[in-house]
């Protein structure tokens, strides 16, 4: 049956490259692997590791230039790839949008290296494929917090400082607030455990299915 109505889903799926994005412990990752389950779909997950964020973690110069750096060129090399890949022959879903890059450079990074990484930035994207439609998942600092808090962690870095979270969830709004890039949907998630929830899960597949042009909001019911 499960099976059934995965091959269902995807039969009905109108993209074919789905992005999910969202500030740091909103779910997304949780929420592409199941969607990606769901739809019989390819994942693309982002490889998170980074020798430099512990330093910039800590606040020791150049750390966070270091930081940005080795993401961006990470991010690029998984990315870029997906065109000399076989994985565009099913649905595929990421848990990251290459330009999400640009939100924590111009977060973290000061003006002479904003200089640098943008004109990197500008050589590089331009091998990247674009996703179809962006599924931005929304949630209030204080419950990113508490999501981070009760995750499990897979290595031994440290939680970044309650303040950090704001700021980067207030980057993730004002960035989405202006994208156009493709279609977006932004999903409100503060009610709504997207990462365990099989009816929310059902409902979301049916937004995705009706998603044209443009952004559409959805509050998904508890």
């Amino acid at each position: 049956m499960q099976a059934s109505a995965s091959s269902a889903a995807a039969d009905a799926m109108p993209f074919q490259y789905i992005t999910i994005e969202g500030p740091i412990g909103v779910g997304k990752s949780s929420l592409a692997r199941r969607l990606a389950a769901r739809l019989d779909a390819a994942t693309v997950l982002e490889e998170r590791a980074n020798p430099f964020l512990a330093d910039f973690y800590a606040d020791r110069p150049g750390a966070a230039f270091q930081t940005q750096l080795f993401y961006l060129l990470n991010r690029h090399r998984q990315q870029s790839g997906l065109r000399q890949s076989d994985l565009f022959a099913q649905t595929m879903v990421s848990d990251y949008v290459f330009d999400k890059d640009k939100i924590f450079a111009y977060l973290n990074l000061d003006d002479n290296e904003l200089f640098i990484y943008q004109r990197l930035f500008d050589l590089l994207s331009k091998d990247i494929p674009s996703p179809d439609l962006v599924v931005y998942l929304q949630a209030p600092t204080d419950e990113l917090l508490r999501r981070l808090r009760e995750r499990e962690r897979e290595d031994d870095m440290p939680d970044p400082s309650p303040q950090y979270v704001r700021e980067v969830n207030e980057a993730y709004q004002h960035f989405f607030f202006h994208y156009s890039a493709t279609p977006l949907l932004v999903v409100e998630t503060s009610q709504i455990d997207l990462r365990a929830s099989d009816d929310a899960l059902d409902d979301l597949v049916r937004q995705i299915q009706g998603m044209q042009r443009g952004t559409r909001y959805y509050v998904p019911r508890s």
